[in-house]
């Protein structure tokens, strides 16, 4: 039986001049599994919200939405509220209530339950998602994958027949955001929750699928089972931009003129290479070389918010060179972030050494520190504007750098063709996609032209495509001089373009290192083209190293 059923569905925003989403007709079952990917701003938030009634974007609408064989718009109120569960991308969006237990039980209290039915509930989701220990705690003391834990408890509390997702991994450590897709797995399975995630991480969520829905344009490109997709996308586009985003064994085998089965797991790709290609150790990586100023500098510093709070930094020594791409990976809500803050003079280390460029932060005067110096790039982009449209938040940045208007005018030029958003200037900063926002939060930050550039997960919510921009523009300012200190859980980005990694581990930076020595030693924070290939060729850790050394080393038939 159908649970959603669409047809010719199309959307467009108020003065937008192209639809959003665009003749979308398709069916989804119950029980299934859907992932949906695609490009930023192709329409996945927009599609998603259109299935949550309450959360439906206001503009134009044409074409039917049904639920259960009843059209969502004529839908009763309680089933609506109850029946389809939404998780938003943004964990901090969604937590309405200041404790833990009042969260998981707020969505009960509004459907009217008897308080023991709610108790019981609220008790049963508690135990089933280990939230027992911290069941007390204020939800701001969570970190973010704790949050988006309790939000998922929270409507899972509501017993809904579907749960739709909205890139709910995007703020999660790797292995916070494994837990969480084997979590959604488990409810698929054994409970035969139906689940529509959109998702631009599609390493675990491809292989698991029953179907995959790829956007493009607002239009349905694919929508199929996880084996087939791929070929049809090829087939539409041998180059098409969401290949990259396709799971690290699927790249793999497209790359390769083998005929066999396409493997989707970890697993299968490891039994793949087996079957085909010969072990070959690689040549050693030549040495590091980096230029000798050190820019930012953290030496023994010590921090934490309160003085009955325990230490978020303990001892932490770091020294990042002009010039660099220095990438930062660890576990959420490990302090990675109060790492940059302090970096960035926001707080203030208690004992140790802060330097920039050399000089210790407390020697900074007025605005010395951030004037075509040292700008920071935050975790949430949405804290970055100030105006109703991008176009203003990109001119009153270059009106404080004190730029002519004809300066300005270019400036805006350059940057919004290098990041993709030109055709964004005229929108409201939050009716974008997340993506969206982050691309034009970045572009704000780098028309400050700094010297340093501090990141805090710059790659949330950016599609594939986006990245590959991105890192092009990051490796252009390296090759200016400009050093880019990097926050991220995206290993894959890491190992693609990171001159050095490390881990932050309790207070600490550990295991400073080169990508292929600093991934070939992990099990979990590598990369997916690691851990298929690693039994072959053991410092592989991208997709393209992958490819070349079995090209190199082909099993010859027997």
């Amino acid at each position: 039986m159908d649970l959603f059923r669409l047809e010719n569905l199309s959307f467009a925003y108020p003065k937008a001049e192209k639809k959003a989403l665009d003749g979308i007709s398709l069916s989804i079952k119950i029980g299934e599994f859907i992932a949906v990917a695609g490009q930023s701003g192709c329409g996945k938030t927009t599609l998603l919200r259109m299935l949550k009634r309450e959360l439906t974007p206001h503009g134009e609408k044409s074409g039917e939405i049904f639920y259960c064989g009843t059209e969502l718009a004529d839908l009763d109120a309680r089933a609506a509220a109850g029946e389809i569960g939404f998780v938003m991308q943004n964990p901090e969006s969604q937590t309405v209530t200041d404790k833990v237990w009042q969260e998981l039980s707020f969505g009960l209290e509004n459907l009217g339950l008897e308080t023991a039915s709610i108790r019981l509930r609220v008790g049963e989701m508690a135990a089933f998602f280990g939230i027992s220990s911290w069941f007390r705690k204020n939800t701001a003391e969570l970190s973010g994958g704790q949050k988006q834990l309790l939000n998922l408890a929270s409507v899972l509390a509501m017993r809904p027949k579907v749960l739709i997702l909205d890139e709910a991994t995007a703020q999660l450590d790797p292995v916070a955001a494994s837990d969480f897709i084997t979590t959604l797995q488990k409810l698929n399975r054994d409970l035969g929750l139906t689940v529509i995630l959109a998702e631009h991480r599609l390493e675990e969520i491809f292989p698991i699928a029953d179907k995959v829905l790829i956007l493009e344009q607002g239009r349905k490109a694919v929508f199929a089972a996880p084996r087939e997709a791929a070929p049809q996308l090829t087939a539409q586009n041998p180059k098409h931009p969401m290949r990259a985003a396709l799971p690290c064994a699927v790249r793999i085998f497209s790359g390769l003129s083998v005929q066999d089965i396409c493997p989707l797991t970890v697993k299968e790709g490891r039994d793949f290479l087996s079957r085909h290609f010969r072990a070959q150790t690689p040549p050693p990586a030549p040495p590091y070389t980096h230029n000798e100023e050190v820019v930012l500098e953290l030496k023994e510093a010590w921090f934490r918010y309160a003085r009955e709070l325990p230490d978020v930094m303990r001892g932490m020594n770091l020294r990042v060179y002009e010039g660099e791409l220095f990438c930062v990976l660890g576990e959420n809500g490990s302090g990675k972030t109060t790492m940059l803050n302090v970096l960035a003079g926001l707080d203030k280390a208690y004992r140790g050494t802060v330097k920039i460029r050399g000089k210790k932060l407390r020697e900074y005067k007025g605005n010395e520190l951030y004037r075509r110096n040292l700008a920071l790039l935050p975790q949430n982009p949405q804290t970055v504007f100030l105006k109703t449209r991008v176009r203003d938040d990109l001119q009153e940045i270059c009106k404080t750098m004190g730029d002519d208007s004809e300066k300005t005018v270019q400036s805006i030029e350059e940057i919004t063709a290098q990041l993709g958003i030109a055709h964004l200037l005229e929108q409201h900063p939050y009716d974008l996609s997340g993506g969206e926002q982050q691309k034009c939060a970045l572009a704000k930050i780098l028309l400050l032209r700094p010297k340093i550039l501090l990141l805090d997960e710059p790659t949330k919510g950016l599609d594939a495509f986006a990245k590959q921009s991105l890192a092009a523009i990051l490796k252009t300012l390296n090759a200016q001089g400009i050093t880019v200190l990097m926050v991220t859980h995206d290993v894959e980005f890491a190992a693609e373009n990171a001159d050095r990694c490390a881990l932050f581990f309790d207070g600490e930076i550990l295991a400073q290192a080169t990508p292929r020595r600093f991934f070939a030693e992990n099990n979990f924070y590598t990369t997916a083209a690691n851990r298929i290939a690693r039994h072959l060729f053991e410092n592989a850790v991208t997709c393209e190293e992958v490819i070349e050394l079995c090209k190199q080393n082909k099993r010859e038939k027997a």
